[in-house]
């Protein structure tokens, strides 16, 4: 897992948007953050900068300093709201989708249109937080990973 830059953020691993929608999350994202525990997991729409997606749980978001997007979009902390549709809340968008045991979700046509995403691009798994990991489209992070890519595992 190389780090792009001193006191940098760390790549895990890149992620290959399938034909079919399928994304493979990173071994090691996986079983960092436990993001197959619960079966469900939330898309949250990615910064300007590096665009994607960030990813986690219930479980690491409730008791976090942001809890406070679930207590406010009870429909999301619910899962009421439908399976890939994404609700707008203090400027960013955000999602939940069902994740299989070994850690593939699958996203709809319209989800990849909404995260301005397509299949055939290989998003940059990156270590963000403590509670959640952001899958990048593009930036300088892309750009730099590029220098490294016979170091990064493609899934």
């Amino acid at each position: 897992m190389p780090q792009m830059n001193k006191g940098g953020k760390f790549i895990v691993g890149k992620s290959l948007i399938r034909e079919d929608g399928v994304l493979q999350f990173p071994e090691q994202a996986i079983q960092e953050y436990d993001i197959t525990a619960e079966g469900r997991i939330y898309l949250i729409t990615g910064s300007k900068k590096t665009g994607g997606f960030c990813v986690t749980r219930k479980g690491l978001l409730a008791p976090s300093k942001l809890g406070h997007i679930l207590s406010d979009t009870p429909e999301l902390k619910d899962y009421s709201v439908k399976q890939g549709e994404f609700i707008k809340y203090k400027g960013r968008s955000y999602s939940w989708v069902e994740i299989s045991d070994d850690g593939k979700i699958v996203l709809t046509d319209e989800m990849l249109s909404f995260l301005k995403i397509k299949s055939g691009m290989k998003l940059l798994s990156i270590r963000s937080s403590d509670i959640a990991f952001t899958m990048g489209a593009y930036g300088p992070l892309i750009e730099e990973s590029m220098k490294h890519e016979d170091e990064i595992p493609v899934f």
